[in-house]
């Protein structure tokens, strides 16, 4: 949910504006800026401040401009283009949007529900190829988490809820921060479990004793990991 997105919308002026007007009135939304939730939201209406990374015009037909924006998570595209509308100083509102990214997730890699329940339903008669088709390893669907990996005696112990200690790692990415989810992984690049890590990089390759990453929710099932069996 904190990955960053990315969206296409059609944004409708109330009044027209020059194209060269809205391009560089454009630019004050792009990098941080400050945004007020909007009434109905399922957030605490403070001001609080996002990223834009990008802001592009893609086309503009009369009062409509389609565009495509890149932001932070949590930012309000709705809020985005009614604060845009007040500073063109004639009024917006969004008439369509889609999202087309989150994180390492595109659009193209999406599939209808109808592909979905059709998938199931062949999988209920017996035929698991199309489901299998639509489905990722875990491994792919958490490559923007850091990880640290363990080794194969330590696996055993952390499915059944253990923390990871010092002992158990072999390695780690660097920029891991002590309070940030991370992954745990085996030696064969086979996702264990999620956890929180409790120290920092630096700190986990020192460390000697205590807990090196909380471990919150296990994937791989106890007994299951054939290297050490």
């Amino acid at each position: 949910m904190g990955l960053e997105k990315e969206y296409v919308g059609v944004m409708h002026l109330h009044k027209e504006v020059p194209e060269e007007v809205i391009r560089k009135t454009i630019l004050n939304f792009v990098g941080k800026i400050k945004q007020l939730p909007p009434v109905k939201s399922a957030v605490a209406r403070r001001e609080r401040e996002r990223e834009i990374y990008f802001f592009d015009i893609l086309e503009i037909e009369g009062r409509d401009v389609l565009f495509k924006v890149g932001c932070e998570a949590g930012t309000y595209i709705r809020k985005l283009v009614h604060d845009l509308g007040r500073a063109l100083m004639v009024g917006a509102h969004m008439a369509e949007l889609r999202r087309t990214k989150v994180g390492n997730f595109i659009e193209e890699q999406s599939h209808s529900l109808m592909e979905v329940k059709d998938a199931y339903e062949f999988w209920k008669e017996g035929n698991e190829k199309p489901l299998k088709g639509l489905l990722i390893n875990v491994e792919e669907a958490i490559e923007h988490v850091k990880k640290v990996f363990v080794k194969d005696s330590a696996v055993d112990s952390i499915c059944n809820g253990s923390p990871v200690y010092p002992n158990a790692l072999t390695r780690m990415q660097k920029e891991i921060i002590a309070g940030e989810t991370v992954a745990v992984f085996s030696l064969k690049n086979e996702l264990v479990a999620i956890g929180i890590a409790k120290m920092d990089a630096e700190k986990m390759l020192k460390a000697k004793r205590g807990t090196t990453v909380r471990t919150d929710r296990v994937f791989m099932k106890k007994g299951t990991y054939p290297s050490w069996k």
